[in-house]
């Protein structure tokens, strides 16, 4: 299974506000690609996970701004597993534009069923990024 991940983006138009700044509440937006993408690189689907009855929830963001992105920057996502427990899935990420870090976070996630109880984090994940 892969830990990291880095995928490129070109901030659209609708991603900026009036002064052509990334908005900060789509920085989530550009994680949670980076996150799927990174699952699907390494041969996963968060499709079949919902399909097994399994939903993946975000519980907690540390978000640091440091740099703007602005509309039609190419950008690159890197997308870390930090730690895997039985409950948690924890990730950080970096946004850079070339070389310039202009977001970094950590986000905990974790595994919910459909009526929302708390479920154990899938066994095979627990096992592929811990070994």
């Amino acid at each position: 299974m892969i830990r990291e991940h880095t995928i490129e983006l070109r901030v659209r138009y609708d991603e900026a506000d009036p002064m052509g700044l990334v908005h900060h509440s789509n920085y989530l937006r550009y994680f949670e690609i980076g996150r799927t993408e990174m699952l699907r690189a390494a041969g996963g689907s968060y499709r079949e996970m919902e399909a097994a009855g399994q939903l993946v929830v975000v519980v907690r963001v540390d978000c640091r701004y440091k740099a703007p992105a602005r509309y039609d920057d190419l950008i690159s996502v890197t997308s870390q597993v930090t730690r895997v427990t039985n409950a948690k899935i924890m990730h950080h990420y970096e946004i850079r534009r070339d070389s310039t870090l202009l977001v970094e976070a950590d986000v905990t996630l974790a595994v919910i069923d459909r009526t929302g109880r708390l479920q154990p984090v899938p066994e095979e994940l627990v096992q592929a990024y811990n070994a």
